[in-house]
């Protein structure tokens, strides 16, 4: 499976879109920094972020479904990551999301979720989904509030640590 049949969507400002290497410096600038606490970095090595990078387009092919890039719909800018995924170690499905400091506090974080929310149910057929953010990542938290999600319990990642669990409602539950 190449990268290109990873789907590519445009909805409102941003782009969905499989990763390039193009993208490759705005993601290595997201691991090294303290931005990457909340997916169990910083990874400070590019080659980390190498291997992390091509780990985006390998949930693709092994999963069926991954994360997008997410990009500025007019100028094709790589503003972060966000989608479906269910790593090995992961207690279940999950939405997620992370945003370049270049895309903080300008609702990217919220629009890109609900699509990946809506793809997942609506494409996937998903009936539930989890996020699962460290404690302390407060603006991820806040975030899951705002697309309804409740916070359920914890789960301690082998790597990355004790995650909250945040449970979306489901696509048949009311949503803001």
């Amino acid at each position: 499976m190449s990268a290109s049949i990873v789907p590519v969507f445009e909805e409102g400002r941003l782009r969905y879109r499989a990763p390039r290497m193009s993208d490759f410096e705005a993601y290595h600038a997201f691991c090294a920094s303290d931005r990457a606490r909340g997916v169990g970095g910083p990874y400070p090595h590019r080659a980390d972020a190498f291997n992390r990078l091509s780990g985006l387009i390998g949930h693709w092919e092994l999963r069926g479904y991954g994360r997008w890039m997410i990009a500025d719909r007019d100028t094709d800018e790589p503003l972060g990551v966000v989608g479906p995924m269910f790593p090995e170690d992961w207690p279940e499905p999950e939405i997620a999301w992370s945003v370049f400091e270049a895309a903080e506090g300008k609702g990217v974080a919220h629009e890109a979720a609900r699509f990946a929310l809506r793809y997942a149910y609506g494409t996937l057929g998903w009936t539930t989904a989890i996020s699962c953010i460290k404690a302390g990542n407060d603006r991820s938290a806040a975030l899951a509030r705002r697309l309804g999600a409740v916070c359920e319990g914890d789960y301690d990642h082998p790597a990355i640590g004790n995650v909250q669990i945040w449970r979306h409602p489901s696509p048949t539950e009311a949503r803001p």
